[in-house]
């Protein structure tokens, strides 16, 4: 009878925590589709001309006809491959539920899903400091800020015009995904337990 009950609870942590797993892979998509970084160009009514997402930056009709793409765009396999990374980092979560292997590191055993939860983590935190580090530079190369105020020249009128950029809540959202998909590696052995011999 113990028995029984302890292995009903063995089975019931195992799936809080592959529901923990797959909430912050949701997390993960959510952030992936939010608003990363906006810009708004003072001539031009509404908000936000200028959106970045993770595989690229979208921009409206006036800012694609009026403006030098390779300001603002990246080259033609930036978007495929970040959709690829997207769909690894979402088959490796979705192993990470029932994969019940173990990898050496060294001489450290570790289960095979500890390693896949961890790794997507880390990448992902990666990705967004990568996206600010870019940002910052491709910003650069253009003569504007990534953040805050800059005055643009636009070829068309040949004047220079203002721009407002900033962080979006996208962003935000996506710096704590990571972390929390490592939080979650490094728990996993208080809800998967390793079957006694």
């Amino acid at each position: 009878m113990q028995t029984e009950v302890g292995t009903n609870r063995a089975s019931a942590s195992v799936w809080i925590f592959r529901v923990l797993v797959v909430a912050a892979a949701a997390y993960m998509v959510y952030t992936w589709f939010a608003p990363w970084w906006g810009a708004k160009v003072a001539v031009l009514p509404g908000d936000d001309h200028l959106v970045l997402h993770p595989w690229g930056i979208e921009a409206v009709p006036q800012i694609r006809a009026n403006a030098d793409e390779s300001l603002y765009s990246m080259p033609w396999f930036f978007a495929p491959f970040m959709w690829t990374y997207l769909t690894v980092c979402m088959l490796a979560l979705a192993a990470s539920l029932f994969v019940d292997r173990t990898v050496s590191i060294g001489r450290i055993k570790l289960p095979l899903a500890t390693v896949l939860i961890g790794l997507v983590g880390l990448s992902y935190l990666s990705c967004v400091g990568l996206a600010f580090a870019v940002g910052e530079l491709r910003a650069g190369w253009a003569g504007s800020n990534f953040i805050g105020k800059s005055m643009i020249h636009n070829s068309t009128i040949d004047a220079k015009i203002k721009m407002t950029s900033a962080l979006k809540i996208g962003y935000w959202l996506a710096l704590y995904s990571g972390p929390s998909l490592i939080f979650l590696a490094l728990i996993r052995g208080l809800f998967v337990r390793k079957p006694k011999a």
